[in-house]
């Protein structure tokens, strides 16, 4: 039977310690967390410890680094095996960079894919700018390489990027769609990544949009025999919040928007 489990991530939290806000995601109703894999071990053993404790599951967060390609697919090396001591369901990996060349890119790629056979931790590469996946006609040219390629969808940085709702990109988000395997539920809008508050009647037609999208994901998915899906709502703090001048106050409460953004999956997505 296909199921969703809705995790939340850690950006933006703001408790005392990782404790704290771990049983606030637990007490949230989520069932997971998205977050980064310490680098110390002490605090990997605490991770496990804690996750273990609150029954929660772990989608591992990786962002590759440094000045070529050769670097960053060795920096995707070093975040996977460490992560892999954790048994996370998922790595999602903010993977290469938008300036560099789609082979150069594809280097990244493929090596995340020869870690994946190795050790058996599926790896979504998330749609994101400043990334291998920062627009539409890159990601088709990696999926046109690789077809087996995996991405987590953020289609919210394509909004920004291309400055619309991708109407006249049918094609390739038909493409994305398909290679779909975990989703980051944050609604942007034609000028930006982010809509200031999801609730406010001037961003239903944004709302509507991803609404759609995701619909055909979790379709997609079910039609082909996968049983789970994972969702992440994910509107990020202050500066990916809007915030008033001056002051820099945040325009909503994060936390607020990611349960309601659940709720509002839980009511409209048809599994």
């Amino acid at each position: 039977m296909f199921q969703i489990k809705y995790f939340h991530g850690l950006w933006g939290l703001s408790l005392p310690t990782l404790e704290h806000n771990l049983r606030r995601i637990r007490e949230g109703g989520f069932e997971g967390v998205e977050m980064g894999v310490p680098e110390d071990g002490g605090q990997r053993r605490e991770l496990e410890a804690l996750l273990g404790d609150l029954g929660l599951s772990l989608i591992a967060q990786q962002w590759t680094r440094g000045s070529s390609p050769e670097e960053h697919a060795a920096s995707f090396e070093d975040q996977y095996r460490r992560a892999a001591e954790l048994r996370p369901m998922l790595v999602n990996s903010h993977s290469g960079k938008d300036f560099f060349t789609t082979e150069e890119n594809l280097l990244v790629l493929r090596r995340a894919a020869r870690l994946e056979e190795e050790l058996g931790i599926p790896v979504a590469h998330e749609v994101h700018r400043g990334r291998a996946t920062f627009s539409t006609t890159a990601t088709a040219a990696l999926l046109e390489r690789m077809p087996d390629l995996k991405l987590a969808a953020d289609f919210s940085h394509w909004c920004c990027v291309h400055e619309s709702l991708l109407e006249d990109q049918e094609q390739i988000l038909a493409q994305a769609i398909d290679r779909s395997f975990h989703l980051h539920a944050r609604v942007g809008h034609a000028e930006g990544p982010q809509v200031s508050d999801p609730r406010a009647p001037e961003w239903q037609r944004a709302v509507e949009a991803h609404l759609g999208w995701w619909q055909r994901i979790v379709d997609r998915r079910r039609q082909e025999g996968v049983e789970l899906l994972t969702i992440c709502p994910e509107f990020g703090p202050p500066d990916y919040m809007p915030t008033l001048p001056y002051t820099r106050q945040p325009v909503a409460d994060l936390w607020e928007l990611n349960c309601h953004m659940k709720r509002l999956l839980e009511s409209r997505l048809r599994l």
